[in-house]
């Protein structure tokens, strides 16, 4: 007989469903919960996951779907289910509460609060007998101590209150842009993993805002060790089991410190950011592997990820059948009768054992040396053995997709697809591939028609329509698709809607005193605190991406309100990016374009298009493309659309070079 449904029912995230025939009476983040709490005097435990999670899968079995425990939990507590990614927001309130008592974060988060949402005491994943031993022990601390664990409450919420440029003591700074980075640079490489590239520690996350900023700092110093340590981290990570060898894609993360055993949710996030990566890698060095992981990683997010309409999915989980990975993995006779004796070598390439290489006897699949090493080793042509991989490749798939799929996350979130818009518009602008800008177009055209209400955007988009005001993350991203969707088509509306966008967060989001933003809008819930997003992550940090789009937007519209916005917010964290680079890598990123030389690449003219073909995949991470086919106000290009020929005007600071009409001339202007 089919359990009773608790009232996650009525929710569209896909995570709160996955709990909805759970026993414990669970409630939505909103105001029947928070009133009851305050109605019945109960502590309240707020529970906080996300689909792809695998410890909260375990969670719910172990505990969660236990009736006894459920029991309870529903007695003593109102019990608050959350999905982090619908509501970033209250997650990054009750995570850093956690990290104020001493703990360790990470998810499931499990936090107890007194009814006025103060939080006291929490934790991430518990074993069955501790959670029920813990519920027990915190029931009666709330019956039998209530003033101590209130006070105690109290100054986690004071805590909470204090703002970012107090707690990090950011005051703007006078010092040399250079110094900072350099310092940045040199307290990264101190932390790099000579050996397996990425940083010196497990699990290993790919971590591509730190990456970025490398790229952007060898363009300006030529730091040839620098370089090859991007190379050697990029090569490590794709040959890995972190990358998917077969259906393109990258994992999470790696539990180990040589990318060999991913953890294997896939998430959009990851994803994007990589391909923007790899395309950027790819125009420094012409490396055909790293093309490959732009066009296979595309073809995996297509294939899997794409909503009909033109939207991205956000994740799909580790686990399958209750086992985490068992989608991915091989045995090793399985792995041969696909293959075929034909195929043997790929046993040897991609390192299958008969006893398996990891648990349980299976297999991950993983490069032990690059191709075109295997092809000299195995006296094959390095071409042949790249096309006979791809067919052995759709074998493999074939076969794979026989099996039972990893759970979808199918909740469509504004920010990450707006990594996805500037993540294919990157890749275009390096190959030219029109199915790329098609992706694009249709994605950013699916956030205009599902998840935008004038120039307010909605958080996500599911199968009943969008859902939750979005927040800064997305404004961020969203501007920084629509900057790159006009530099790789030139169709203004692009930059127009970006500028629109911008200006509703300035009004929404900024705070004059700060000189940040706030992570929710001036209209959102009144939460216990409100935030400012400071520190990269595996994304980019909202404040961050913002500052950039500032500079951005302000060379474009020629608005010296922005690049004076743009300064003051990178004044106020100058001190923390050379100190903690690790977690201000794209600030570093944003810094660069200030203190390197920055290219203003102007093509005025019928052939603009054509021209920007030709002129787009040269590396130079430091330029901005502006360009018409017929007269535009834009100051940069106001009178230098001429018809009869195209030009190109290279300009540095405002200051044009002499324009001309042959696009491998204005290469050879370019300098960084």
């Amino acid at each position: 007989m089919k359990a009773t449904a608790n009232r996650l029912i009525h929710e569209t995230s896909p995570y709160l469903l996955q709990h909805a025939y759970n026993p414990v009476d669970w409630y939505p983040w909103g105001r029947a919960a928070l009133e009851k709490a305050q109605s019945e005097d109960k502590p309240i435990l707020l529970s906080i996951g996300y689909s792809a999670c695998h410890w909260c899968h375990v969670m719910e079995r172990e505990s969660f779907e236990h009736k006894s425990i459920a029991e309870v939990m529903n007695k003593h507590f109102v019990c608050i289910k959350l999905d982090r990614e619908e509501r970033p927001d209250i997650d990054q309130i009750y995570m850093e509460a956690i990290q104020a008592m001493g703990l360790s974060g990470g998810w499931p988060l499990n936090v107890f609060l007194t009814p006025d949402q103060k939080p006291f005491y929490g934790g991430t994943y518990f074993p069955p007998d501790r959670w029920n031993k813990l519920l027990i022990s915190v029931a009666n601390a709330y019956q039998t101590n209530r003033l101590a664990l209130e006070d105690s409450a109290e100054k986690f919420h004071k805590a909470l209150k204090i703002g970012v440029v107090t707690k990090y003591q950011l005051h703007d700074q006078d010092g040399k842009a250079a110094n900072i980075l350099d310092q940045a640079i040199e307290k990264l490489k101190a932390a790099f993993d000579e050996v397996n590239g990425g940083m010196q520690k497990a699990p290993k996350f790919p971590m591509p805002v730190i990456w970025n900023f490398v790229i952007h700092y060898y363009a300006g110093k030529r730091d040839q060790q620098l370089l090859q340590h991007l190379y050697l981290t990029l090569d490590k990570m794709c040959q890995g089991g972190l990358y998917d060898q077969i259906g393109g894609g990258f994992a999470r993360y790696s539990v180990d410190s040589r990318w060999f055993a991913p953890h294997f949710e896939k998430m959009l996030y990851d994803n994007a950011q990589l391909v923007s990566l790899y395309a950027k890698a790819y125009s420094i060095s012409q490396n055909q592997r790293y093309r490959t992981v732009v066009y296979q990683t595309i073809d995996f997010l297509s294939r899997e990820l794409l909503h009909p309409q033109g939207g991205f999915y956000s994740a799909l989980d580790a686990d399958s059948e209750g086992e985490e990975g068992k989608f991915y993995i091989w045995q090793y006779h399985d792995f041969s009768e696909v293959v075929g004796k034909s195929g043997d070598f790929l046993i040897d390439f991609y390192g299958l054992t008969p006893e398996g290489n990891w648990e349980n006897g299976q297999n991950i699949l993983y490069q032990q040396q690059d191709l075109e090493s295997f092809a000299r080793q195995h006296n094959m042509d390095t071409d042949w053995l790249s096309n006979i991989l791809e067919e052995y490749h759709e074998k493999l798939l074939n076969a794979r997709n026989e099996r039972i799929r990893p759970g979808l996350d199918h909740k469509i979130i504004c920010g990450w697809n707006g990594l996805m818009i500037k993540a294919l518009t990157d890749a275009y602008a390096v190959f030219s591939e029109d199915r790329f800008l098609q992706l694009a177009l249709k994605c950013a055209a699916f956030i205009e028609d599902h998840m935008t209400s004038g120039d307010q955007l909605y958080r996500t988009h599911v199968v009943k329509g969008s859902k939750t005001p979005a927040f800064l993350e997305d404004y961020a991203a969203t501007i920084d698709g629509y900057l790159g969707l006009y530099q790789v088509t030139f169709h203004e509306k692009w930059l127009y809607r970006a500028q629109n966008l911008m200006s509703f967060a300035i009004e929404n989001f900024y705070d004059v005193e700060d000189h940040l933003f706030f992570y929710t809008g001036s209209y959102s819930d009144d939460l216990i605190a409100r935030k400012k997003e400071l520190f990269d992550n595996v994304i980019p940090s909202s404040n961050s991406t913002m500052t950039h789009n500032l500079w951005l937007l302000g060379v474009m519209l020629d608005r010296q309100s922005y690049l004076d916005l743009s300064q003051k917010m990178l004044d106020r964290v100058q001190k923390l990016i050379s100190s903690d680079p690790v977690y201000l890598s794209n600030w570093a990123a944003a810094l660069s374009f200030f203190e390197f030389t920055t290219a203003e690449i102007v093509i005025g003219g019928k052939a603009a298009e054509e021209y920007r073909r030709q002129i787009a995949p040269f590396f130079h991470p430091h330029k901005v493309m502006l360009g018409a086919t017929e007269d535009s106000t834009l100051p940069l290009l106001k009178d230098r659309v001429d018809y009869s020929q195209t030009r190109v005007y290279i300009c540095y600071n405002q200051a044009c070079q002499l324009p001309t009409t042959d696009p491998k001339k204005a290469i050879s202007q370019l300098s960084y």
